[in-house]
């Protein structure tokens, strides 16, 4: 390869990734945006529009801080997630007995977001090193009793500490808190890739 082939495939690969890096800061930009909104903790089923729709403003859970913070950088994910489950429905889990697809629903589960995200996004590393969760990076997490939840990493620190906050909604609205490792992790991933 000629000298300035490789020049130019390396300038290309910088600028790629310095734009990963911008959505990125900009997805976490915005989760950080949603704490400013007060949201009760709801996990009703809703009907709304497809695609676009929304659950009503001041209502949500966790799934839906992460449809909201991508919606705001330009990403659909009832659109997107609806979608593949409808090519790949029999990938999703069947913990709802559902026969098929449901675009007020299904993107608001964390277990199928698990799956869209393994499938369409890129599955980082489980570890207990807080610099491998970088801004933009959606975690999930094991509750316990069968309960998953979701939380996007921003580019806030944990007082006194190298590790990045989260915004996430686990029944107090959306926040901004230092709760990375504080259940166990079950998900790390980022999308897009």
């Amino acid at each position: 390869m000629k000298r300035s082939s490789v020049l130019i495939l390396l300038v290309t690969l910088s600028v790629l990734a310095s734009g990963q890096q911008d959505f990125f800061s900009r997805l976490s930009d915005a989760a950080i945006g949603l704490t400013h909104t007060k949201v009760i903790y709801d996990p009703a089923y809703f009907t709304m529009k497809y695609p676009g729709g929304d659950i009503p403003a001041g209502k949500g859970v966790c799934a839906d801080v992460v449809i909201r913070a991508y919606r705001a950088v330009g990403i659909d994910l009832q659109k997107e997630v609806h979608n593949d489950m409808a090519a790949n429905f029999s990938k999703y889990p069947r913990k709802w007995g559902l026969k098929r697809t449901d675009t007020n629903i299904d993107h608001r589960r964390v277990p199928n977001l698990m799956v869209f995200f393994s499938r369409k996004g890129f599955v980082k590393p489980i570890t207990e090193n807080p610099t491998d969760y970088l801004p933009g990076d959606i975690v999930c997490w094991d509750l316990g009793g069968g309960i998953s939840h979701i939380g996007i990493v921003v580019n806030r620190k944990a007082e006194g500490d190298n590790r990045c906050m989260v915004v996430h909604n686990i029944g107090a609205g959306q926040v901004v808190e230092d709760c990375l490792f504080k259940y166990p992790i079950i998900g790390h991933y980022n999308y897009p890739k």
